[in-house]
């Protein structure tokens, strides 16, 4: 299993910040997109860098396949995180975090999902 550095259990640390924030602030029942932007204000103001929306290509067999994934927010070019705002965690969503983490070699993403009583029942790290 990979170990992560420092800089990675503190960019995972802020993360789950950043989404209790946003949690706490607009709880459960609103789109993605607006967790989404919300949540990435939070890593702003933290100085945290991190990108929307971000394109990942799909090299196979030496050809470059454009099939549209992207990750919802790309932090600080290491760790992966897929907002959801969604009644129940369906293992389509597991393999989605899965995918980006292999295809990409980032190792470490989150799923979090927003549409929860509770922030701690929303968020789950997975590692390489």
């Amino acid at each position: 299993m990979y170990k992560l550095t420092c800089h990675e259990e503190f960019l995972c640390k802020e993360i789950v910040d950043c989404a209790y924030r946003v949690h706490k602030a607009l709880g459960p029942g609103l789109l993605e997109k607006i967790y989404e932007v919300c949540f990435c204000h939070e890593l702003s103001k933290k100085g945290i860098f991190y990108e929307r929306q971000v394109y990942i290509p799909i090299f196979y067999d030496g050809i470059n396949f454009d099939e549209g994934l992207r990750m919802d927010v790309f932090v600080d070019h290491l760790i992966i995180c897929e907002l959801k705002a969604i009644d129940s965690v369906n293992p389509v969503w597991i393999a989605q975090i899965l995918s980006h983490l292999k295809i990409t070699s980032v190792p470490v993403g989150f799923l979090i999902n927003f549409n929860v009583p509770l922030m701690k029942q929303g968020i789950r790290r997975y590692c390489k």
